[in-house]
C-alpha cells in the first residue's frame, strides 16, 4: 500500500499536550478532536490541513502523558500518517491502537520540508519525496500492525475477529 500526501513538518519532543492540549480530552469522537490538532503549535492548523496530509517530525513525537486522544486528533485532522525520526513508546503503541500509520526514518526531518509532496510505501518503508527527489527508509508495517491500522484500530480489529 502507498501512501501520498503534503507534509507539514515538527520538530523534536512535539508532546501530547500541543498535539491535543487536555482542555479537550472531554471527548473521544474525533472529529472534534481532530479541530483541535496541533492547536498547542499552530492554532490554526486544523483549518490548512488537507485529508491524506502527512506528519514528518524529529525525535521523541508523541512524548508526554499517554494518552490516546493525540493519535485520534491526528487521525480525526485528516493526517494519514506521521513519519519521525523517532517516538516516544507510548505513542507508537496509542498509534496502531487507534489505526493510525507511523513510520520512524532517521534523517527524515532534515530531508522533507513543508509543503513537499511525500510518497510512503507501506510494505517496503520507502519514503520518497518528490519534491526533493530524495528517498529515505522506515522501517516497513509489520502484517500484524497493518491489520490494526487497516481495520482503523485494536478495538475495530477484535471485533471484525469476532465477527469472521
Amino acid at each position: 500500500m502507498k501512501i501520498d500526501g503534503k507534509v507539514w513538518k515538527f520538530g523534536d519532543n512535539i508532546d501530547t499536550d500541543v498535539i491535543i492540549p487536555a482542555i479537550h480530552l472531554v471527548t473521544t469522537d474525533m472529529g472534534e478532536l481532530g479541530r483541535h490538532c496541533m492547536e498547542g503549535l499552530d492554532a490554526t492548523f486544523s483549518e490548512k490541513v488537507q485529508p491524506g496530509d502527512i506528519i514528518v517530525a524529529g525525535k521523541n513525537f508523541g512524548c508526554g502523558s499517554s494518552r490516546e486522544h493525540a493519535p485520534m486528533a491526528i487521525k480525526g485532522a485528516g493526517i494519514s500518517c506521521v513519519i519521525a525520526e523517532g517516538f516516544a513508546r507510548i505513542f507508537f503503541r496509542n498509534a496502531f491502537n487507534m489505526g493510525l500509520a507511523i513510520f520512524e526514518s532517521p534523517g527524515v526531518s532534515e530531508g522533507i520540508e513543508s509543503g513537499d509532496q511525500v510518497s510512503v510505501n507501506q510494505d517496503t518503508g520507502e519514503i520518497i519525496d518528490h519534491t526533493s527527489q530524495r528517498q529515505f527508509l522506515a522501517s516497513p508495517i509489520p502484517p500484524f500492525m497493518q491489520e490494526l491500522i487497516d481495520a482503523g484500530g485494536l478495538i475495530a480489529h477484535v471485533l471484525n475477529k469476532r465477527h469472521t
